[in-house]
């Protein structure tokens, strides 16, 4: 079982990872892990923090020599704001003024009353997106890990606000300059004028990310029991990346203005492909197990709730009648979100290639896993 642990706060001194579980023997590329962190800064739309941060990661255990050594991954992630925030962010005194105004649509409200706390920097500092710059370096780590086996896994942007892109079969390299991630030109412009128009206003804009999975055999997850479900497991990771309200397997709700006849890939058999479909409206998941085609995940991506020009809200002290605290925010994150979502569909995928191929160290997973592909190669 591979767990990953994340800790830190927004404008604190690190962001810290542990990933326990994972195997040894995985060459680890430290400069591609830092080009996934600036991916998930970059994309149009993106507020002045990412301008200030440069992220990269510091391994602190775990890998010798270049190689994991099957003991916990340990790494951080340096905040290069904390110098201007250190006598408000410090462990030991109290400091700053208190942030007394919850912003409608964060943690703000829910994480005050929970947790008891006075001042609401408290909540923000961790409930803050800045958190998933640990996922997507841990992220890094299991797609090198994946990447040993053929998997890939990439992401791009089907919509913002109601501009729609031309949805075509595409690769990493279609969009892999594209300030959007977006695969169609003519809708990317339209795109980045609605999110220069949104910006102009104070406010903010969502959108649709896929995150597609290439490469994945056959037998991922299991329909025995409803927690070992690859779609289940897939779903609750991308819900818990902020701004994601939504998440469908293929084109879910599509398929639900379908009939059955129209909507179901059918199996066909050939002696060079062997079992294969000619659609794949399921998404590459059936009955909670990967069918072998590509996976496909949607994420529905709420507009940022912190804007510019505040909404209206209560100081939790006075009662009164105020506009929201105001932060750093950005326009448009829906490129960043699905730079996030191949990290936690790589966490995922990750555990369950484990699981199903069993082993604690790199060679005896392969071995297991080529005896697999060839015993249904040949079925």
């Amino acid at each position: 079982m591979i767990r990953m642990l994340t800790a830190g706060e927004s404008h604190g001194k690190s962001l810290v990872g542990i990933i326990e579980g994972f195997p040894s023997g995985v060459k680890i590329d430290v400069e591609y892990i830092d080009k996934e962190l600036k991916r998930r800064q970059m994309g149009y739309g993106r507020g002045k923090r990412m301008k200030i941060e440069n992220d990269k990661i510091e391994v602190i255990s775990g890998i010798r020599g270049g190689k994991t050594i099957g003991s916990p991954i340990a790494f951080v992630i340096k905040n290069l704001d904390y110098e201007k925030w250190k006598n408000i962010m410090s462990p030991y005194k109290s400091g700053g003024k208190k942030v007394e105004v919850p912003r409608p649509g964060h943690a703000d409200f829910s994480g005050m009353i929970k947790y008891k706390l006075k001042d609401i920097r408290n909540v923000l500092e961790r409930a803050s997106a800045r958190e998933t710059a640990v996922r997507v370096a841990a992220g890094g780590f299991f797609k090198l890990f994946l990447s040993n086996f053929g998997i890939r896994i990439f992401s791009h942007t089907l919509s913002i606000g109601n501009i729609i892109s031309k949805e075509n079969e595409i690769s990493f390299e279609d969009i892999e300059d594209s300030p959007l991630n977006c695969v169609d030109s003519e809708a990317e412009k339209e795109m980045i004028s609605l999110i220069d128009e949104v910006g102009r206003r104070g406010d903010s804009v969502g959108g649709i990310s896929e995150v597609i999975i290439e490469n994945i055999p056959v037998g991922l997850g299991s329909y025995v029991s409803f927690d070992r479900r690859l779609d289940s497991k897939i779903g609750s990771v991308m819900l818990s990346i902020p701004s994601v309200k939504g998440v469908e397997i293929g084109p879910a709700f599509e398929n639900t203005r379908l009939s059955g006849a129209d909507v179901h890939d059918e199996i066909f058999y050939s002696r060079e492909k062997g079992y294969f479909r000619r659609t794949n409206r399921a998404g590459g998941i059936e009955g909670g197990i990967s069918n072998g085609e590509k996976i496909k995940i949607r994420l529905a991506v709420k507009p940022i709730p912190t804007l510019i020009k505040p909404l209206k809200s209560v100081n939790i002290h006075t009662k009164m009648a105020v506009d929201a605290h105001v932060e750093r925010a950005d326009t448009c994150v829906v490129p960043a979100v699905g730079v996030i979502g191949e990290a936690m569909a790589a966490y995922v995928v990750s555990d369950m290639f484990c699981e199903k191929f069993g082993g604690d160290n790199l060679s005896e997973i392969k071995k297991t896993y080529r005896t697999y592909i060839r015993r249904i190669n040949n079925e």
